[in-house]
Formats: C-alpha cells, structure tokens, sequence
C-alpha cells in the first residue's frame, strides 16, 4: 500500500499546493483581504463543478485496475482510450458551465470588488480545463499499473512551473536586456489563473508523455491500439458502462466541495476579513485532506487488482490497511492544528485581523481531521469493489441533510459566524466517516464480490 500511496501523497500534496502557493502570493498584494476572497470564490466554484464533473472520470480506477488484476491489458488500453473521448466532453461540457458561473457570482451579496476580482480569476482558469481532465485520465492509468512516480515528479516540477509564473505574472517586473527595458505588467489575481491554467497544460504533457514511455518500456500494447483506434468505432457500451460507474462518484465529489462552496458563500456575506480567514483555513485543511485523498486512490487500485485476480482476503487486507494509514495521519494532523494555528495562518498573510479570524477555524478543523481520513479511504475501498453510490448518499446525509442546516443555524441564528458554520461541517463529516467505515465492513463480511 505504500509503495503505491507515497508517491500519490506526493501527487496530491504537490496539486494542492497550487492553490496555496496562489493564495500566499495573491496574499502578499495590496489589500490582501480582497484579494484573498477574490481568489477564494473562484476557486471554490471552479473545483465544485469541476472536480464533480470530472470525478466521473474516477470511475476508470475501478476499471483499469480490476483489468490490470486479471492480466487483461487490452480491456485496460480500451478503459484509457474511452477515458480520453469522455474526458474530452466533459471538459466541453465544463467549460460551459463555468462561463455561465459568473452570472451566478455576481448576484452573490458580497463586496463588489471581490466579485469583480473572483469573476476576472474564473474566466482565465477557465482555459486549463481540457489539460486538467487529460491529466486526470491519464494518471487513472499510470497508478493503476503501478508506475505512481511519474505521478508525483508531474506534480513536483509544476508545482515549480506554477510559483514561476505567478511571482512573473503576479506583481510585474521590469528588466534592462542589452540596453533595452523589457517589462511584464502585474496581472494581479489574474495573474494566478494564468499560471495555473498554464501548469495543467504542463502536467498534462507530462502524464501523457509518461503513459507512452511506460508502454514502450513494458509493452502492455498501448501503441497497438492507437494505430488501430482510428479504424474501429467506439464502444458506445463501454462508455456508458463508464459514465453509469462514475457519475455516483462525479456526484459525491461534487456533493463534498459544493458544501464547502456554499459554506464560502455564506462567509462570503460577512465580509471580506471572515472570508479571508475561511480561505486560509481551508486550503489547510484541504492539504491535509490530500494525503487519505492519495490513499484512498491506492486503496481503489489495491482493492480493484485484488478483485481482478479473484482474491477476497488480499481486498479485504488492502481496504482496511488505507483505512488505518488514512486514520493515523489525520490524527497527527490534528496535534499540528491545535498546538500552532497562529502560525499557520501568519504564513499566509501578515494583517492580524485575518489571522485572528482563521485560527478558531483551524481549531474546528483538527476536530473533524479524524473523520475526514476515515470517510476518504473507505470511499476508496469501497470504489475498488465498484460500489460507487455508498459515498454519495452518506454524504448527502451527513453534509445537507445534517451539517448544513446545524451550520447555518449555529452561524447566523445563533450569532457565531464562521465558526458556527465550520462546525456544521465538522459535524457532516463525523457522520460520514462512521457511516462510511460501517458500510465497508459490512461488504467485507458479506464478500467483495467479482470484477464489474
């Protein structure tokens, strides 16, 4: 399980940090409240529709992995193929929306200048989103054959990319070249849609050029396929075998963020200092959350090559094993948020009035660390054996059923703001991490089943 999940905690670390890199950068312009909030909006909405719609995508995991168990190689190159013409209107499909989305934010009753600012931010990472479901389905493939390094070497080196540009793109420079002056005007928050949009592109170049090098090293008849791809029709079956599989999980993704999405709203008509502060938090929070995340991608690979060649006990071992690894992480997470949240949060912004709104929220947030691994990793588990729809009606019960209406009745009817809202959350997943951990044991006692 290691072996597989370092190098994807890695990968989901390094994409996270993205997001924070822009966040401490834009953090570091004038007005950083506004600017912080700005980026905050866009960014919430974005990976809520996102990260929904391209979760179906997830489904591949499932798929390839359980292939990869079986020794079938070409139903897994068929798996990939299908994957990139749906990741193809997806993205189609995602782009629309999010054109669409800043109608929706500037009805939102925030500060005028954050809205602009946040609008400006989401039309510009609007362009990366092609390049983001490509990496997203090329990687299905790399980590369910097991070759998870060049996952993560991706993620590093546009980790890398991405702070480039945005301290290029971000703040403007001026240099003298040869006698001339060469300048690049500040983009501001823009500027930061810009390099990310432009990462995605890297990353996904990189994954792409990965996937064809591991084939001609290991021959797993990838480069067969394609040159015959062009002369066979697709598998309509096969695609909707694809999409009726990971819509449940493009569904329950979206169902996590979009919680998140409409808790930032309601901060967001606080004020720009309470919603800076909940921005903060949550990108920590978030990256923590990227280590089960990884994990639970391991677990699904695991899971699913132990379904493939036929062993109940090794799927059984695999799925609790993630369980354990996601559970103890996130408990160390925990102690971390509560012994240094000022700290953490002065690394973002030096202005203390954010600081002072983001700590109480980093306290809530070590309270539900716990679940959090624990609702994650099952997830994955229980993805390996293709039960997909588990995660999407627990969280459904747990974040809107539950989490949500506590929040809001604690935020705004009983005055405690941000805080209020935070542990509405905590609640949610409380709910969802014991639900989660019942559901996989009860399929481990009753038998994981056969391939899907």
């Amino acid at each position: 399980m290691l072996r597989l999940a370092l190098p994807l905690v890695l990968a989901e670390v390094g994409w996270m940090a993205m997001g924070v890199v822009d966040t401490v950068m834009v953090g570091h312009l004038p007005r950083p409240a506004v600017t912080i909030s700005a980026v905050a909006l866009g960014q919430v909405l974005y990976n809520t529709l996102g990260f929904g719609v391209g979760g179906v995508l997830l489904g591949l995991d499932t798929y390839i992995s359980q292939a990869h168990g079986a020794g079938d190689w070409d139903d897994a190159n068929r798996w990939l193929a299908h994957g990139l013409v749906l990741a193809a209107a997806l993205s189609a499909a995602l782009m629309g929306m999010v054109g669409l989305a800043p109608m929706a934010l500037m009805r939102l009753k925030a500060d005028p200048e954050v809205v602009r600012q946040a609008v400006a931010f989401l039309r510009t990472l609007n362009w990366g989103t092609l390049p983001l479901f490509l990496y997203m389905t090329f990687r299905r493939y790399l980590q369910a054959f097991n070759h998870a390094r060049p996952i993560a070497v991706a993620l590093v080196s546009a980790n890398a990319v991405n702070a480039g540009l945005d301290w290029l793109l971000l703040y403007g420079h001026r240099w003298s070249v040869a006698g001339h002056a060469v300048r690049i005007a500040a983009c501001g928050v823009v500027g930061a849609a810009w390099s990310t949009a432009l990462a995605r592109l890297y990353l996904a170049a990189f994954v792409g050029a990965a996937v064809w090098s591991v084939d001609g090293r290991h021959g797993y008849g990838l480069r067969e396929l394609v040159r015959g791809f062009g002369r066979a029709a697709l598998d309509r079956a096969r695609l909707l075998r694809l999409l009726r599989l990971g819509a449940p999980v493009g569904a329950q993704i979206f169902v996590e963020i979009a919680i998140f999405g409409v808790v930032t709203a309601m901060i967001g008509t606080m004020g720009p200092v309470p919603l800076a502060g909940h921005e903060i938090a949550l990108n920590c929070v978030a990256l923590t959350f990227m280590v089960p995340f990884a994990i639970s991608a391991a677990a699904t690979v695991r899971v699913g090559q132990a379904v493939g060649r036929g062993s109940e006990s090794d799927a059984a071992a695999a799925g609790w094993t993630a369980i354990g690894l996601g559970a103890g992480f996130m408990l160390t997470m925990s102690a971390v948020l509560v012994t240094m949240p000022a700290r953490i949060a002065g690394g973002f912004t030096r202005d203390p009035v954010v600081v002072a709104a983001t700590v109480p929220l980093l306290l809530v947030g070590a309270a539900f660390q716990f679940f959090d691994g624990v609702q994650v990793t099952a997830t994955g588990a229980l993805r390996g054996v293709g039960n997909t729809h588990a995660g999407l009606y627990v969280q459904l019960a747990g974040f809107w059923g539950v989490g949500l209406p506590v929040g809001w009745w604690l935020g705004f009817y009983r005055k405690m703001g941000a805080v209020g809202l935070w542990m509405g959350l905590c609640l949610g997943l409380m709910i969802a991490g014991v639900a989660l951990i019942s559901v996989w044991g009860r399929a481990v006692r009753r038998g994981v089943g056969a391939r899907v």
